[in-house]
């Protein structure tokens, strides 16, 4: 029942040397009974968004319910009354909550139709007419001359019919991070429908069971990338309607093509007029009042999760999310942000377990997020939850009943980190693979992460794509197979696979790419700002490189999509943590086996090996699957695709059975 109480009882763990500790875990939280015993059911108290807003009846009359517990009185205005500012008041309820009933016109037509233009006005404690949009608004548009966003009521007369289920869970998760924007190699602002057109056939043939949607919930700033929420329950306009996302939606399920959508709970834009900030003419409405309820980095409003209104609020979101739109899942934004009250400000984390468990905890946002994972699984058993947290919060992906917080994935935030210092800072030749191999594999065990070698961060202006610090400005010049390689290009296109498919095959339980990243796309990331004249020439995608085919991209595009058309076989993702058998520094191979596979890496620049002994767990006869040295992959060609490998029972490096390799240095350019 969503009404249950939760307790874990005590566990006795043992220390070694006989000695037991006995840890109480007394996680008592009776939220879900109070709200079920004042809401009637705690199902419904979730679904608040059929409640609040505006609510059409079977007969059509209008419902509206806001609250606004800070608000003297509440009007409602808009093409359907002229925009008289007083004609339509609410009439004040219990707990800060207002009503309004609009009877059906004389045709029995609603009063408000749809896509009519509204405000709420609402009157201050202190005399102030103040014009806001409904928190609950589902669609909310933009004209080109104007500032700010105006609430279009969105009921339309034929409402989109989903054609496809969800597909199954994915067991093994690769996620491709998108955002719909930026998808077209055009210097515009794409849209749902093209997205639907043209990025989910490559995602698809890509080998990827899940996209991730950024900037989905309305933002006003474009150059936010969607982390300034203003109205949480709209789509985005900029692409297009709801109906248009529904479908990219739809579309997707048919392709078996599991979505999430990024989730920004953490906070939410400052702007008044179309956010929620100052939304009853006071700061603490939806927030905390004062400095607590501002973010100093980032300028935004922080929740008070501690508000029922709030949690109301944001849990019937989730909800909204999963079933008027049919996502699967979310990846909540900035989960750190929310766990402390210093919001990991200034603050670097050694993995002292003092560092998670404290006053400086935020109990509040603790509870909501059990709360939302609770009512995630319970509701949707094959939802998805992934948390972005750099700080390592222990059991963060632990279930609630035994004292977790119920996410199903963290990303780890230290890789994509590391590959950027190496890349920068360090001679490939001088490459520390054991701290490379460290870094991967340094995850806490039993809580699933995904791991990445980049994403929208590491391409975002001010930083460059892993291909582009690899190959830089001769990415311009030299990316034509009809031509020679140069050092540059050689050394680079053979990095950039080793470093992806080591970092797929040895760094986690999911594994993500950020869109355009599979191909090795130029340059960096910069949304239309003043800083660079509204400019979206770093604003795209340039997928049509892709489809030129004398050049390489579509070699880098060949090696990511059979990397993930292996691990679909094979399913190193869903299998245990990689042995590590060998880790050379002075030779640079990494060897290591995963779900019934040997992987091999040579990372030196120019030594090549003849007969070099590796590690086996299982006896017998070992084929190639996948060889970044082909020549369709932008290899090349120096081994032999369909030799065969047979085992002795020689034991090697704490395995019974070995056998000897040959295999390749990383480019052909020697020192």
């Amino acid at each position: 029942q969503l009404s249950e109480l939760w307790f874990v009882e005590g566990r006795e763990m043992k220390l070694g040397s006989g000695m037991s500790l006995i840890c109480i875990f007394s996680l008592y939280i009776s939220v879900p009974l109070s709200i079920s015993e004042a809401e009637g059911a705690f199902d419904y108290f979730t679904l608040s968004y059929r409640s609040f807003g505006i609510q059409r009846r079977s007969d059509n009359g209008l419902v509206l319910r806001e609250w606004a517990p800070g608000a003297e009185a509440v009007f409602l205005t808009g093409d359907f009354n002229s925009w008289e500012k007083q004609s339509h008041p609410f009439t004040q309820k219990e707990y800060g909550k207002w009503e309004l009933y609009l009877s059906p016109k004389v045709d029995k037509s609603p009063a408000i139709k749809h896509l009519t233009k509204l405000k709420l006005v609402v009157l201050t404690k202190t005399g102030e007419y103040l014009f806001r949009i409904s928190p609950w608004a589902k669609y909310v548009t933009k004209t080109l001359d104007a500032i700010t966003y105006d609430w279009t009521h969105w009921d339309p007369p034929q409402p989109y019919q989903f054609q496809h289920p969800r597909p199954p869970r994915p067991s093994s998760l690769r996620i491709y991070e998108a955002h719909v924007g930026i998808s077209s190699p055009e210097e515009k602002i794409a849209s749902y429908r093209n997205f639907t057109r043209d990025v989910l056939p490559r995602i698809k043939d890509l080998g990827y069971n899940c996209v991730q949607l950024m900037a989905i919930m309305e933002h006003a700033y474009y150059a936010s990338f969607g982390y300034q929420v203003t109205n949480f329950f709209a789509a985005s306009s900029r692409f297009g309607t709801p109906d248009d996302l529904k479908h990219l939606v739809d579309t997707a399920h048919s392709m078996g093509i599991t979505v999430l959508l990024d989730m920004v709970h953490s906070h939410a834009s400052s702007n008044t007029e179309d956010g929620l900030n100052y939304f009853d003419g006071t700061d603490s409405c939806f927030f905390h009042g004062g400095s607590r309820g501002n973010h100093s980095l980032w300028g935004s409003r922080l929740f008070n999760y501690s508000s029922w209104e709030v949690v109301r609020f944001l849990l019937s979101n989730l909800r909204w999310w999963m079933e008027e739109y049919h996502f699967d899942g979310f990846r909540f934004d900035a989960v750190t942000s929310m766990l402390y009250h210093h919001h990991g400000i200034g603050t670097s984390f050694s993995g002292n377990y003092s560092e998670y468990f404290g006053i400086h905890v935020d109990e509040d946002a603790l509870v909501y997020l059990m709360l939302a994972n609770h009512i995630l699984h319970k509701l949707y058993p094959q939802c998805i939850t992934v948390a972005e947290d750099v700080s390592g919060m222990p059991g963060l992906c632990r279930s609630i009943e035994e004292g977790g917080l119920g996410f199903d994935y963290r990303l780890t935030m230290a890789v994509p980190d590391k590959w950027i210092q190496v890349l920068k800072e360090v001679r490939d030749e001088d490459w520390d693979l054991k701290n490379i191999v460290q870094t991967l594999t340094n995850r806490r065990r039993g809580e699933a992460s995904i791991t990445y070698a980049e994403s929208h961060d590491q391409a975002l202006v001010g930083d460059k794509s892993l291909a582009f610090w690899l190959m830089d400005k001769e990415m311009y010049t030299n990316m034509s197979a009809l031509t020679a390689m140069t050092p540059v290009i050689d050394r680079g296109i053979q990095l950039h696979k080793l470093i992806r498919l080591l970092t797929h095959s040895l760094g986690g339980e999911g594994y993500l790419n950020f869109m355009g990243n599979e191909f090795g796309h130029p340059e960096w990331l910069d949304f239309p700002r003043k800083g660079n004249n509204e400019s979206y020439h770093y604003a795209r995608r340039q997928f049509n490189l892709v489809d030129i085919e004398h050049l390489r991209y579509r070699q880098l595009y060949a090696f990511d999509r059979d990397m993930n058309l292996t691990e679909d076989k094979y399913g190193w993702l869903a299998a245990g943590q990689a042995a590590v058998t060998t880790l050379n520094q002075a030779d640079k191979v990494i060897v290591f086996e995963r779900s019934n596979l040997l992987f091999i890496f040579n990372f030196h620049p120019c030594n090549s090996y003849i007969d070099y002994r590796v590690a086996v767990e299982h006896a017998g006869k070992y084929k190639i699957k996948l060889n970044s040295d082909e020549l369709q992959y932008g290899g090349h060609g120096r081994l032999v695709q369909d030799t065969e490998f047979f085992t002795e029972p020689m034991p090697f490096n704490g395995r019974a059975q070995s056998f000897l390799v040959s295999f390749i240095s990383i480019t052909t350019f020697h020192a």
